[in-house]
């Protein structure tokens, strides 16, 4: 026996020789290893662990439903402050992935310059969004006049100097990340912020082109993983191999459907269809505006064939229903696809969530990555298909700062006020007034 006692005491002292001169790597694999969930939690701390995390994520899925709903009813300016909050979030979360913290020590301008191009992309995108929605206040402000007649040639300026920081800043040894990083950002600039821009163009069109396709990819998802569970059979992509053609097919369905009546919700109060103008109202605000035809009933004659079988010749209907279908289609069949990128991303990166912003629901870039890819095409299918004022007030004032000199521009104003005169819009009287001040000068 104390023989047997003295080899295990001698065994157990190398045994501790041997992890007290253990490398840190070694001692991290070790602690990852004895760390796992799955092998320290009993079957019924497994189950209380999941009732936990299901009540978190249900508690901060209402708690961001009554937030959207708040900021919505607040503004236009607070639903676009809700974009540029989510979209410098996602920033973050996407840069975080690809970076290296280990290397990033011995280089310290990395972030600096990845946050410097984000202002300068989000100042000069963002910049063009409210000189093109308010020109008629920008171009009528003395301070803000100078600036929106040079923004582009500003914002220029602003992202030249960054390139020129970062070629000053390249060091030895680290040339191939610091190029790889700089990819990145241009990268997650181009699909992220670029289609953020778009979004808040959207909202400016009008709230319902913001509200339509986000409530469109919320709809989809959802049925998506119902249909998923309950049908699926078919693997759909590789990428993700818990996505189903069942799943898919049926959350097309009832993402249609749902688009019918979400359009006939959302096309009802002015608040919702009429382009902003003034960044002061909210839900609650009296508002009017000259509608645009899709949102007013119209009649379509229906086929013979069906007409006859149906006993009805004429369709009395609101164009925009049809578009909702479109917008239904692009958000079924294609929008998913911004999600199997994202998550093709981090399977590159080894990582299961962009991050921790929501409790229980991973970063902010989990939660909105078909988000992107459908506000850029609902932007871009409204101002080809939808859109009815090429001109307005706002926007020929800016052609007209921008290009008619001082001079050129009283020149215009004299043969404008000419035009109503005889018109008998103006009375020779005011005509003569205006006239005046104009020589006066």
């Amino acid at each position: 026996m104390s023989s047997n006692n003295t080899a295990e005491n001698d065994l157990i002292t190398k045994e501790t020789t041997v992890s007290s001169e253990s490398t840190p790597a070694i001692t991290n694999e070790l602690t990852q290893v004895t760390s796992k969930p799955s092998e320290e939690l009993t079957p019924e701390q497994a189950s209380a662990k999941k009732k936990t995390d299901f009540i978190q994520r249900a508690i901060w899925t209402f708690v961001m439903l009554f937030g959207f709903v708040f900021i919505i009813s607040m503004g236009h300016i607070w639903t676009v402050l809700l974009i540029l909050f989510c979209q410098i979030i996602t920033f973050k979360e996407c840069i975080a992935v690809a970076s290296q913290p280990s290397v990033e020590k011995n280089l310290k301008y990395t972030k600096l310059l990845n946050w410097y191009f984000l202002v300068t992309t989000v100042y000069y995108l963002d910049g063009e969004s409210f000189i093109h929605s308010f020109n008629h206040l920008i171009f009528t402000n003395q301070f803000l006049t100078p600036l929106a007649t040079h923004h582009r040639f500003v914002s220029y300026g602003f992202y030249v100097m960054g390139l020129v920081f970062f070629v000053a800043t390249l060091q030895k040894g680290h040339l191939r990340y610091q190029f790889a990083q700089l990819c990145v950002t241009h990268m997650v600039l181009l699909l992220v912020v670029f289609q953020a821009h778009l979004i808040i163009n959207n909202i400016f069109n009008g709230m319902i082109w913001f509200l339509l396709p986000v409530l469109l990819v919320i709809t989809n998802d959802i049925f998506a993983y119902l249909c998923g569970i309950t049908f699926g059979k078919t693997q759909l992509i590789a990428i993700s191999p818990k996505k189903t053609v069942e799943g898919f097919v049926g959350a097309w369905v009832f993402t249609s459907i749902t688009s019918l009546i979400l359009a006939h919700i959302l096309s009802k109060p002015l608040y919702f269809i009429c382009p902003v103008g003034d960044l002061k109202v909210n839900a609650l605000s009296d508002i009017s505006c000259d509608l645009n035809p899709i949102f007013i009933q119209q009649n379509y004659r229906i086929p013979p064939v069906i007409a006859e079988f149906i006993g009805q010749e004429v369709l009395t209907v609101k164009p925009i229903y049809f578009h909702s279908l479109n917008l239904a289609c692009f958000a079924s069949f294609i929008a998913p696809f911004g999600g199997f990128f994202a998550s093709g991303l981090k399977r590159t990166f080894k990582v299961k969530d962009f991050g921790h912003t929501i409790p229980g629901h991973g970063g902010i870039t989990d939660r909105i990555d078909c988000q992107f890819l459908m506000g850029s095409f609902s932007y871009l299918y409204y101002e080809t298909f939808l859109s009815g004022n090429k001109f307005t007030v706002g926007s020929l004032l800016q052609l007209i700062v921008i290009n008619l000199s001082s001079t050129d521009i009283e020149t215009l104003i004299g043969k404008l006020a000419l035009y109503l005169f005889n018109l008998g819009f103006y009375s020779e009287k005011k005509y003569l007034r205006l006239i005046q001040a104009l020589n006066s000068n």
